[in-house]
């Protein structure tokens, strides 16, 4: 069996990406969604911060906070894909650390499907927030500190929009990478069975 059916049977990995990891119920959160990776034929990855006590006693909070992030650097790069919860955090912004895996992930090329975003396009929100005014131009500016909002009629920030789907559940998010995936793997098992072996030649 070549390297590639080996990983194929195995079913594609997706990394579980958001601020679950701060809830109160995070395991809880985490084990309800790998049983719906599994019912799919996923296998998912969850950032090593839900799974495990970050704080080791014995070890600086510098150290800590370094091994989680090579920690989930690694699941990143073992992905297929990521589902993230892009709900807003503190704030009207999504979690940045769950932004920064985002952004790994579209740099790898790895599909990324978010769910958990308002419906309302980012410009709106934040001009309900924070008060906007138009200037001579006719750019909304916030009240807050006079900064232009950008008005793309985007969900997110346009960085973020234009590199994922979004969706309206983890449910969904999870559906949608399985089908992608599967495609792909069923498209890559079937350009490897078609390469010639070595009795071919």
């Amino acid at each position: 069996m070549s390297t590639v059916n080996a990983a194929l049977i195995a079913g594609p990995r997706i990394y579980l990406a958001g601020p679950d990891v701060f809830h109160p119920n995070a395991r809880a959160i985490f084990a309800r969604l790998k049983a719906h990776c599994e019912r799919l034929g996923l296998r998912a990855l969850v950032p090593i911060d839900a799974e495990h006590d970050p704080v080791d006693p014995l070890a600086s909070r510098e150290a800590a906070a370094q091994r989680i992030y090579e920690s989930n650097i690694a699941l990143l790069r073992q992905a297929d894909g990521v589902a993230a919860n892009l709900q807003p955090f503190r704030g009207l912004e999504p979690d940045s650390g769950t932004v920064f895996e985002v952004g790994f992930a579209a740099a790898m090329g790895l599909p990324v499907v978010a769910y958990g975003v308002p419906k309302a396009t980012y410009g709106a929100r934040v001009c309900a927030a924070l008060g906007c005014a138009r200037d001579a131009s006719g750019a909304a500016r916030d009240g807050a500190s006079g900064m232009v909002v950008e008005e793309f009629d985007q969900r997110l920030n346009l960085m973020l929009a234009r590199s994922m789907v979004i969706v309206e559940s983890a449910e969904a998010a999870l559906q949608l990478l399985a089908n992608s995936c599967l495609a792909r793997r069923a498209s890559i098992s079937a350009g490897d069975a078609a390469q010639p072996t070595a009795k071919d030649t």
